[in-house]
C-alpha cells in the first residue's frame, strides 16, 4: 500500500550530479541527475522502446540523458527528442518526469498526480540545516515494510531491550508518563520519565553524573515523517514546565520512503542544540545514534523475514502500541480517500 500523493526523500543532494543515479521508489524505477546549471531531474528509469534502464546510460548535452543500449535521447521533460538511424520519432517515445524539489540538503520527489505537488505541504525539517543546530544526516536500506519503521519509532519501549548499551534503559518501561492524542496533520506520542537514570549515550553525550528528567515527544505526519524532540536536564531543574537548562536537547528526524512492498529507503538526521558548530560534538551524537539504528535495522529485517514466512499470522497488540496504531488509522483513511479519487479520475476518462 503506498500513497502517492505526498511528498517523499529521494535522496541526499550529495548523491545526485551529473551521473545518472537510478533508485527505486513505490516499485517505480527513477534516474536522478542534474544538468549543467545544478538543476535537478527525475524520470522514468525505463526506455520505452526496450526497457533498458536509463541510467546506465550518459548525459550528451544539458539535460539530455542518452539510453546506453541504442542511444535514444530524453529531454528533462521525459520527451525523446532523438532516435538514431530515423528522421520519426515515434508518438509514443516519451517516460514520466516527476516534480522534485531541494529541500533540508534532500531531495524530494512526488510521484502522484502532478498537479497536486504542493512544494509548500513538504514536511518541516528545519533543525537539518538551521545556523543554530549542529545536525547530520544519513541513509540506511530497510529490508521491511515501511510502516514497520513507523511502528518501530512511535512505540519507544523497545529501547529499553533493544539499545540497553546506547539510548534504552527500563525506566523508559516502568517509570514512564505516555500521552498519545491525534493532533491535527497526524500523532503526538509524549513520555517523560522523571527522576531516573540517564541512558549509556546520554551520559556519553551530556556529562550526567545524576538522575535526570527526560522527555521524548514524537511527532507523526503521514505517510511516513517521524520527528523526535528528545533530551534530558538533571532532575528537578524544570524541564517539564519548559525549562530545558543545563542538559541535553536533540531532534531525531526520520523519512521513510517505501522502495517497495517489502523494502524501506531510510533517511534520517540528528541534530543538537548545544555546541551546535563542534563538529567532533556533532560526530559524537550522531554515532551514538548510529549504533542504536543499526540495531533497529537487524530487527527490522527479521520481523520482515517471519511476516514473509506467514503473512496471515495472527499478532497482539499492547498499550504501547497505541501510536502505531493510530498512525496505520491514519494510512488507511488516506489510501482510501486517494484511490477514490484515481478511480473517479479514471471513470472520467472512459
Amino acid at each position: 500500500m503506498f500513497l502517492k500523493n505526498h511528498w517523499y526523500v529521494a535522496a541526499s543532494l550529495s548523491e545526485v550530479g551529473h551521473t545518472p543515479l537510478r533508485r527505486i521508489v513505490m516499485n517505480e524505477p527513477v534516474v536522478f541527475y542534474r544538468t549543467e546549471d545544478g538543476t535537478p531531474v527525475a524520470l522514468e528509469d525505463r526506455c520505452p522502446h526496450r526497457r533498458v534502464p536509463l541510467s546506465m546510460g550518459k548525459l550528451v548535452d544539458d539535460g539530455i540523458l542518452q539510453c546506453h543500449y541504442h542511444g535514444l535521447r530524453f529531454d528533462r521533460t521525459g520527451a525523446c527528442v532523438r532516435v538514431p538511424g530515423q528522421d520519426l520519432i515515434p508518438p509514443g517515445a516519451r517516460v514520466k518526469a516527476y516534480p522534485v524539489v531541494e529541500r533540508y540538503k534532500w531531495l524530494w520527489i512526488w510521484m502522484g498526480d502532478p498537479a497536486l505537488a504542493d512544494p509548500t505541504k513538504i514536511t518541516d525539517y528545519h533543525w537539518l540545516d538551521h545556523p543554530d543546530w549542529g545536525a547530520r544526516s544519513d541513509y540506511l536500506y530497510a529490508q521491511c515494510n515501511w510502516q514497520l519503521v513507523n511502528d518501530n519509532l512511535l512505540d519507544l519501549t523497545h529501547l529499553a531491550f533493544v539499545h540497553e548499551t546506547t539510548i534504552g534503559n527500563m525506566a523508559l518501561v516502568e517509570h514512564a508518563a505516555v500521552r498519545v492524542q491525534r493532533t491535527p496533520t497526524g500523532v503526538q506520542v509524549t513520555r517523560w520519565i522523571i527522576d531516573q537514570p540517564a541512558p549509556p549515550a546520554f551520559v556519553k553525550i551530556g556529562g550526567f553524573t545524576g538522575n535526570v528528567d527526560r522527555w521524548q515527544i514524537i511527532d507523526y505526519t503521514p505517510p511516513s515523517f517521524i520527528r523526535l524532540d528528545v533530551g534530558a536536564t538533571p532532575t528537578g531543574t524544570g524541564a517539564p514546565e519548559g525549562r530545558r537548562v543545563g542538559g541535553i536537547e536533540m531532534r531525531n528526524l526520520n523519512a521513510m520512503t517505501p522502495e517497495t512492498e517489502t523494502t524501506t529507503h531510510y533517511f534520517w538526521g540528528q541534530a543538537h542544540d548545544f555546541q551546535p558548530h563542534d563538529a567532533a560534538v556533532t560526530e559524537r551524537v550522531f554515532q551514538q545514534i548510529k549504533t542504536a539504528f543499526l540495531e533497529d535495522v537487524s530487527v527490522f529485517t527479521a520481523q520482515q523475514n517471519n511476516i514473509g514466512l506467514d503473512p496471515g499470522a495472527a499478532t497482539i497488540d499492547i498499550n504501547a502500541d497505541s501510536g502505531g496504531i493510530q498512525a496505520r488509522r491514519i494510512v488507511e483513511r488516506l489510501y482510501a480517500d486517494e484511490q477514490a479519487l484515481v478511480n473517479a479520475a479514471r471513470t472520467a476518462a472512459e
